[in-house]
């Protein structure tokens, strides 16, 4: 809950602040109205910057890859019992 407040009070000050730059014309209008685009176009690159860094930083699981090979060996003999072909290996 707290993450979507922190989400929800940033845009509200970002739109905050664009409509603020319409108001004033500090920026040009017809750079004010394309905004919401360059802002939109950055969110998406920092999401995937975001999963790109979760995708690096993924731990490995030893312990679960081996329960995991006892799974599939077990699921394997199961369906050998019941006369299913499941490869050679």
């Amino acid at each position: 809950m707290k993450h979507i407040v922190k989400i929800l009070t940033l845009l509200v000050a970002i739109i905050a602040f664009w409509i603020g730059l319409l108001e004033t014309s500090i920026l040009p209008r017809s750079y004010t109205w394309l905004l919401p685009i360059y802002f939109t176009i950055s969110l998406g690159c920092y999401g995937l910057l975001m999963v790109g860094v979760g995708l690096i930083q993924f731990r490995t699981c030893p312990e679960e890859a081996v329960l995991l090979r006892k799974d599939v060996v077990e699921a394997k003999e199961f369906l050998k019992q019941r006369g299913v072909d499941v490869g050679s290996d």
